[in-house]
């Protein structure tokens, strides 16, 4: 006989807290509540944290949380709390640095046991059943009857939790120069993937940042060979199954190094990113597979991932029920040969030619993941086909896929909004309509904007971290205040409409208040308003994600400019110079950072449209991939530091400076673009 249960998670929003709502055992939600019962009983924590398109955290709540067996060791002797990745990263980054230095490694499932204090005894990832069952009963044991050995354990785990995201105040007068990255990208270089693009390792990450600064250095410094690895790396992932070639979007990672089988969840911050990383690599070649790329992910974006109130939802899951009902990862994505033979009947053949419905597609069982291999042009060399011609054929394929595969069970879907996501999927609509022109991409990028400001901001001018049915509830993060100040930036300089530059001032100006150190010259990731965990962290090695830190940099860079303030000026310089020595060994874990370095080694445009025309020479500006530029710009006089009796009535003028150093205005676009392209 099955019994129902229902625990505290049923009061949440988020989807994966959610999904334990039945489970036997007592999960309780993280808050101040939940930690002083544990207080109160003396009993220890179980601090179990994942996210809704996790399939390791599905396959360990099925096995073992859904167990009453297990349930009944759980409930007995701990206080059992679940944890929301994506809504508390704050909390997961604290005891994933736990687990990194009990075990060496991390990931997720990560399941911790805290003292009644929350201070981290043991932990790990992944666990079977009996493994769980047995690690629980022995910690159990240990702490009834030996309570000083886990309390001293926590001591010494504390004291390295501390220093582990320690950084100092560099001292050193600050010297950026080109020739320290040169070394950094060379070494970096060993790890290059030169037949199939990214790092020679599977599984493979996409990492988009590390392949927007490449491109950038590449064009800047003229390295052919670079920039042929990076455009080698975006074509190959292009082409792979880590794309979904019916419906667009990209998969998180593939688990070989050809980027062929992903690992089939979709989260909305690798889409967002590599829509702004293919709209620069675009805007650099012109290649064809790129814009469809941005395409063909919004699309995906626009149907699958947005609400009618314009807010982007946070993920797609690796798993769906297959034909059987029984939750298989992959089986709404991969293709039978007998499912594609009845579906497209005599251009089959030609179909699989293109897709690799091959030994080179098989993944596993009679399952098919379509993989390119080939570009167009070669491909219709090959079979005698025009690129109309395979253009409409395509349009047919994947029509006839697209309709055989609503009928599948869809993958779950993770509703939530994040906001420091959403900013992120923001910056890609603006980079989108930046290289296209497609005015509906602004118009989304707009509507978005106005539903942060609209839901997220609070009343004292911050930013909230989630919403879901009309409620936030998360106090912002330092990642929200970095990613919606970037995006607004780009807002601005693609619509000269100063709220947005306003806006990030604000944004800045808060998080200054509320997260930066000044001591040690680095921003926290948590507001001095959030209640306190074992430490405080300071994210400031750039990930899947940049750091929050090397995003605020990077925006306090660009404000100094926009507003004449020598303080954001100098912050972004010390907050790039703590992180100098560290980047040496580390090219990939900085790019972001590295990304601002040019900023300060090669001259850095500030690029000034005002008159009546503004808008236009703006669009003819941005023709052009030159990432080592600001705009500004109005159609009215303007008061602001850049504009400031820059307007004539009768004229549309273009001002190129560089440090404080203004060539003379220009009317012409082209003449504008001597000045920096030269």
């Amino acid at each position: 006989m099955t019994h129902q249960f229902t625990n505290d998670l049923i009061h949440e929003t988020s989807p994966y807290l959610l999904q334990h709502a039945h489970n036997p055992v007592d999960w309780k939600p993280w808050s101040d509540n939940t930690l002083q019962l544990a207080k109160e009983e003396n009993k220890l924590i179980i601090i179990s944290v994942g996210y809704s398109a996790c399939h390791w955290c599905h396959v360990m709540e099925h096995e073992s949380f859904e167990d009453e067996k297990v349930a009944e060791v759980m409930n007995a002797n701990y206080i059992s709390i679940k944890v929301d990745r994506e809504e508390r990263p704050d909390i997961d980054q604290v005891y994933m640095d736990a687990v990194q230095l009990m075990t060496g490694s991390g990931g997720w499932p990560l399941n911790i046991v805290a003292l009644p204090d929350g201070r981290p005894v043991w932990g790990g990832t992944y666990f079977k059943r009996e493994q769980w069952m047995s690690a629980l009963s022995q910690i159990s044991k240990l702490f009834q009857e030996q309570p000083e050995q886990l309390y001293n354990y926590a001591d010494q785990l504390e004291k390295g939790l501390k220093s582990m995201n320690l950084v100092t105040l560099n001292k050193e007068t600050p010297d950026f120069n080109l020739t320290q990255i040169d070394s950094i990208v060379a070494e970096w270089s060993q790890s290059f993937d030169h037949v199939n693009g990214g790092l020679k390792r599977a599984p493979k990450f996409m990492m988009p940042n590390n392949y927007q600064f490449l491109l950038r250095y590449a064009y800047q410094t003229n390295d052919k060979s670079l920039l042929d690895f990076v455009n080698l790396t975006l074509t190959q992932m292009a082409y792979g199954g880590i794309f979904d070639q019916i419906g667009g979007g990209f998969s998180r990672y593939s688990v070989d190094d050809k980027w062929h089988v992903p690992h089939f969840e979709k989260m909305l911050y690798d889409n967002g990113q590599l829509v702004s990383l293919y709209a620069d690599a675009y805007l650099l070649t012109k290649k064809d597979l790129y814009k469809n790329v941005i395409t063909e992910t919004l699309h995906f974006i626009e149907t699958e991932l947005t609400t009618p109130e314009g807010a982007f939802m946070s993920a797609l899951d690796a798993d769906s029920n297959n034909t059987q009902g029984h939750l298989e990862e992959g089986a709404y994505y991969v293709w039978t040969k007998e499912e594609l033979k009845t579906l497209l009947s005599n251009d089959f053949t030609l179909f699989a030619e293109y897709y690799n419905v091959n030994q080179y597609g098989h993944w596993e069982g009679n399952n098919y993941v379509l993989i390119r291999t080939l570009d167009d042009v070669e491909f219709c060399k090959k079979f005698d086909l025009h690129q109309d011609e395979l253009d409409s054929k395509k349009n047919k394929w994947h029509q006839a896929l697209l309709k055989a595969r609503a009928l599948r069970e869809h993958p779950r879907l993770d509703d939530k909004t994040l906001t420091s996501w959403n900013a992120i999927m923001l910056k890609a609509y603006v980079d989108a309509y930046r290289v296209l022109r497609d005015e509906k991409y602004l118009d989304i990028a707009k509507y978005n904007a106005n539903f942060i400001l609209q839901q997220q901001l609070k009343k004292d001018g911050g930013l909230f971290h989630n919403y879901k049915n009309g409620h936030s509830s998360i106090n912002g993060f330092l990642e929200d205040y970095a990613l919606t100040t970037d995006a607004f930036i780009s807002l601005y300089e693609n619509t000269l409409d100063e709220q947005w530059l306003n806006y990030s001032r604000d944004f800045t100006n808060y998080a200054l208040d509320h997260f930066y150190d000044s001591q040690n010259g680095m921003f926290f990731f948590t507001s001095n308003e959030d209640p306190s965990l074992v430490t405080r962290n300071i994210e400031y090695r750039d990930n899947v994600i940049p750091s929050s830190n090397s995003v605020m940099a990077k925006n306090l860079f660009k404000l100094s400019h926009y507003f004449d303030n020598d303080y954001y000026q100098k912050t972004a310089t010390t907050l790039l110079n703590n992180v100098q020595e560290e980047m040496k060994a580390y090219g990939s874990g900085f790019s972001n950072w590295l990304d601002l370095m040019l900023n300060y080694t090669n001259p850095f445009y500030e690029v000034v449209v005002v008159g009546k025309n503004a808008s236009n020479k703006l669009s003819e500006i941005n023709e052009f991939y030159i990432p080592n530029k600001l705009i500004a710009g109005s159609t009215s006089a303007k008061e602001s530091p850049l504009l400031k009796d820059r307007y004539l009535d009768n004229k549309t003028m273009i001002y190129v400076c560089v440090n404080k150093t203004c060539q003379l205005p220009v009317t012409e676009t082209d003449k504008a673009l001597e000045m920096i392209l030269k």
